[in-house]
């Protein structure tokens, strides 16, 4: 069995990524806070696939509060200095929007600082929730 869950924070706004044959994919890393230490975290790359990246893309930016579910993947990769990479990585099955900051709100909140709210729910029409 290969199975993971985390909740965390994104470090930065997922990017999307236009492959061949119509594929998308977008990844980001998610700041997982350790329980035992409440000013440290672990920092967990994740990558999603197809129709999810896109909807993670158009509702998440840098601070949204998500929970995944999906797989560990580990895959190497040689650098220009013929040095071997080793990149383990979770492949997203399923995410959730727990609290979300769209694109471009960090700057403003920042001039905004006397917002009640750091973050808003976003309102998805249910035929454009992801399956």
């Amino acid at each position: 069995m290969n199975t993971v869950s985390i909740i965390g924070r994104m470090t930065k706004s997922p990017q999307l990524k236009h492959f061949s044959e119509g594929r998308m994919q977008t990844n980001f890393v998610v700041a997982v806070n350790k329980s035992y230490k409440n000013d440290e975290a672990d920092f967990v790359l994740c990558t999603i696939w197809g129709k999810l990246a896109e909807t993670t893309v158009k509702y998440c930016g840098k601070g949204s509060l998500v929970g995944i579910t999906g797989r560990l993947n580990t895959r190497s990769y040689e650098k220009e200095a013929g040095a071997r990479v080793f990149v383990t990585e979770i492949v997203v099955e399923d995410i959730r929007f727990l609290a979300t900051k769209k694109r471009g709100e960090e700057a403003e909140q920042q001039q905004n600082k006397n917002n009640e709210s750091d973050f808003e729910f976003p309102v998805i029409p249910s035929n454009q929730l992801p399956v």
